[in-house]
């Protein structure tokens, strides 16, 4: 054996010693930030779990799963991939060639005018995305952009005939409450004004299908079309480029048309306080599992009222490793601004610290309207822009609902009641499903489920194998984003149009 052998063989023999020492020895992982979820606990030993196997099955994932600096070694892995330019299944570039379309010359003058319709009502994006280079990382999720203007997108799949379902849930509701006010939004994601024109068949336009929504509201729904109120102010910061989620600002714009659909007051910019959380990187990094993203953070630019009196009122849900509700806090106050450090990469939390409660605003607008918001999390941002509108403000989650909502509009005289969900969610099957069924459930609180009960529920319904643990609530929200965590699981519970299944 020459020098250099022996000298190779102590440097691997050193390397593998100091993994073994790392990973047996130091405190194990906890929280990933980087897939924005809890790491697996260590399992509670029983008798019945040693003798199935499943104990030793779930020490195993624990050990797997919380290792030590998982993050950081996440992260140098990638970097090591970007470096080097590995191409793999997960993370290729992408080559998109010219359209297959017909000649004009070999249409029908019909087809002519389609043609030009869909492109007169075809999202723009911003002129220097024209020409930008794309590519597709982990989960399906388009990277466009380079250096500081990474922008991370979710590819929509959905057909233009769908999500009918959402429309008839509001139809229901009208019919439920004829003399509430009844609104219906949905709200387009980011990749419909940010997608480079030559990656545009790598997603569905989502215009058709809101048209679609719009078309099958009863007269008594009043749709709150925010499209082309997004478009018209793409070039400002109202998506968030390392989040899936919209920005503050893109919701700000949202409210404002909601608030002229209502005819109710509503105030500018002026009116409020900026604050601003500093290199925040979101959801996008652990979906996409891109370095570009996070090496790209941004500014989460949100606002407070000034001017205006409320109170916050919370009711915290219990929820089961099933994601179903099995109690209720009692009532309490808390702020509905949270604030987070620098670098969080929970910032979007900021309003209400999260999902799994019930919320009440109560505020000195004294004008008789009170406000139901049905959504999902990017429903979150919009009652901020609403305390100088609305007297109250409920804010009930897709998800979290036990209560009959019946009695619930009834206790609490509601006068109005928003739908408002990305379009992703309007498209589930299960988001417009729970609504329905709030109008006639019982308000009782289901039973916890055994684990093995819930795979076997999981099976039936179609559900992918969830990334992320459920979390239990807290009265205050914890450091990691929290909401994200748990919408990330529920998303994928649900048959949301993705071109990829994992999200």
């Amino acid at each position: 054996m020459n020098k250099l052998s022996k000298i190779y063989i102590i440097i691997l023999g050193t390397l593998f010693a100091a993994f073994v020492v790392v990973f047996n020895t130091f405190p194990r992982s906890k929280v990933s930030e980087l897939e924005k979820r809890e790491l697996a606990t260590f399992p509670e030993f029983t008798f019945e779990k040693l003798f199935d196997g499943s104990f030793t099955s779930d020490v195993s994932s624990w050990f797997s799963d919380s290792e030590p600096f998982r993050d950081e070694l996440m992260a140098l892995s990638m970097n090591t991939k970007e470096w080097i330019k590995l191409k793999t299944s997960d993370e290729e570039q992408v080559t998109f060639h010219a359209s297959n379309d017909a000649p004009e010359t070999d249409m029908t003058q019909e087809q002519k005018d389609e043609k030009e319709k869909a492109n007169a009502e075809e999202a723009t994006p911003p002129d220097e995305l024209l020409e930008e280079n794309a590519k597709i990382a982990n989960a399906g999720i388009l990277i466009v952009g380079t250096g500081e203007k990474v922008r991370a997108l979710m590819a929509f799949g959905g057909s233009a005939s769908g999500c009918v379902g959402y429309a008839n849930s509001a139809n229901k509701y009208k019919e439920t409450f004829p003399d509430v006010n009844i609104y219906c939004m949905v709200i387009p994601t980011s990749i419909e004004f940010y997608c480079p024109e030559k990656a545009r068949k790598s997603t569905k336009p989502q215009r058709p299908v809101i048209d679609n929504v719009i078309a099958h509201l009863d007269p008594g729904v009043k749709a709150v079309d925010i499209y082309y109120t997004l478009k018209e102010h793409a070039r400002e910061d109202i998506y968030l480029r390392t989040d899936h989620h919209w920005a503050p600002l893109g919701a700000y714009y949202a409210a404002k048309k909601f608030a002229e659909v209502a005819g109710v007051p509503f105030r500018t910019l002026d009116s409020y306080e900026q604050h601003v959380v500093h290199r925040y990187v979101g959801s996008m990094y652990g979906y996409s599992k891109d370095i570009s993203v996070k090496n790209a953070p941004e500014d989460f630019v949100y606002y407070t009222p000034v001017g205006v009196d409320y109170t916050t009122t919370y009711i915290n849900l219990s929820v089961s490793d099933g994601l179903r509700v099995i109690g209720e806090s009692k009532p309490y106050t808390g702020p509905f601004f949270y604030k987070y450090k620098d670098g969080s990469g929970g910032a979007y939390c900021t309003f209400m610290g999260g999902d799994m409660k019930i919320t009440t605003v109560r505020t000195s607008t004294k004008n008789g309207r009170r406000l139901i918001i049905l959504k999902d999390s990017f429903g979150n941002a919009i009652p901020g822009w609403l305390f100088f509108s609305f007297e109250e403000i409920h804010v009930i989650d897709s998800r979290y609902f036990k209560r009959n909502m019946v009695d619930y509009v009834r206790e609490n005289h509601i006068t109005d009641i928003l739908f408002a969900n990305n379009i992703f969610k309007a498209y589930s099957s299960h988001t417009y499903g729970n609504y329905t069924r709030f109008l006639t459930q019982n308000g009782s609180m289901d039973k916890p489920a055994q684990k093995e009960d819930e795979k076997k529920d999981s099976t039936k319904t179609g559900n992918t194998p969830a990334e992320q643990p459920a979390e239990q609530p807290v009265s205050q929200p914890a450091e990691q984003p929290t909401e994200q965590k748990v919408e990330q699981k529920e998303e994928q519970r649900t048959d949301t149009p993705v071109l990829n299944d994992t999200i």
